[in-house]
């Protein structure tokens, strides 16, 4: 006999879910509107590398009984920068450079974690896989702090971000400081990436800062609109993972990130076909093999300074190898294709 599961009052009655939720808002929220200028700068990796160093700040502070939340932050933030500045020199050694920074991380903070308790090791594996579940009220404050930073940066510096993520060269030619934005951004990364790791883990960290962006860009009109969107899809995917892993008793950070893909092959899968059933309608509408012209059997109207004939019920007027569909009570008209050579009504604009 199947038993209901915990009804949705008792789940908020739990204090650790509501931390738990509480911090899914937060970091849902916050972890995209970084992401997105990643994905602008085709960095969308980059949380990954910094998650392996933050792994060495947090073996580090379990290791000394330490806030690893301080250790991790203090880790990432040095790796950012370094990040960064090497990043900028350019060149095979500097990316050889990044490699050895990333993996070093990672050895390190498996070399820490064999010198670790049992208990200390099992604390260890939720910063890697994600605990949302075992946050605390401690926890919460921090983040809290760290993702007002991120949130409050980012809003300032929204417009200045951009401009160095989509040309760099010509920010730098405009005057904007360039070196000083892109440490912010890392500084940023290194933040969100701390923020993140009791959610989803160290392991999947870049997944929330991705995906989000990954979705919205399908949806968005606009670089300001596709932010609003990510913030969006992070705080529900979010809170959607938080929700199902208490019901389901799976991991959170695996959760969260499952059900951020989910959220992206059905957006993607959307787009496609609306997209899809665009360009067929269009085609069907655009279709015009017939040659008009005097004799044609279709009744000729004269209309601003030019001829349209009538043709099932619609004007069409010759121009520049494809039909032009006039509506003179809109005052508008749509190209209809003759020659598809020459339809010049796809140009980018």
């Amino acid at each position: 006999r199947c038993h209901p599961g915990p009804a949705m009052s008792e789940m908020l009655a739990l204090e650790f879910m509501r931390n738990a939720l509480i911090g899914a808002v937060l970091v849902g929220f916050a972890a995209p509107l970084v992401g997105i200028f990643l994905v602008q700068r085709r960095m969308s990796l980059i949380g990954d590398g910094m998650g392996h160093v933050a792994l060495a700040g947090v073996a580090a502070g379990v290791l000394t009984g330490t806030q690893p939340v301080l250790t991790a932050l203090a880790a990432a933030v040095l790796a950012a920068v370094a990040i960064e500045l090497l990043r900028e020199r350019g060149g095979t050694s500097g990316d050889i450079a990044l490699a050895v920074m990333f993996y070093g991380g990672i050895a390190l903070g498996v070399v820490l974690l064999s010198q670790a308790t049992s208990a200390s090791s099992t604390n260890l594996t939720g910063f890697l896989f994600g605990a949302i579940l075992t946050t605390t009220s401690a926890d919460l404050v921090a983040f809290a702090v760290l993702g007002t930073i991120v949130v409050a940066t980012v809003t300032v510096l929204r417009k200045r971000l951009f401009a160095v993520a989509n040309d760099e060269e010509y920010s730098r030619a405009t005057g904007l400081p360039v070196t000083a934005l892109n440490l912010v951004l890392a500084v940023l990364t290194a933040v969100t990436v701390v923020v993140a790791m009791r959610i989803v883990g160290l392991l999947l960290i870049s997944a929330l800062m991705i995906l989000p962006n990954a979705t919205a860009q399908r949806i968005g009109s606009s670089f300001a609109a596709t932010m609003r969107w990510a913030a969006v899809i992070g705080v529900v995917g979010a809170v959607a993972g938080v929700v199902t892993s208490y019901y389901a008793g799976t991991p959170s950070g695996g959760t969260i990130v499952l059900i951020l893909i989910a959220i992206f092959m059905v957006t993607a899968g959307i787009a496609a076909l609306l997209t899809r059933l665009a360009t067929r309608s269009h085609r069907s509408a655009s279709r015009h093999d017939h040659e008009h012209g005097p004799g044609c059997g279709h009744e000729a109207i004269e209309h601003d300074g030019h001829v349209d004939y009538l043709h099932d019920g619609h004007r069409h007027a010759a121009h520049q190898g494809h039909y032009d569909e006039h509506h003179p009570d809109a005052g508008h008209h749509h190209a209809h294709e003759h020659d598809p050579a020459l339809d010049t009504s796809q140009e980018p604009r």
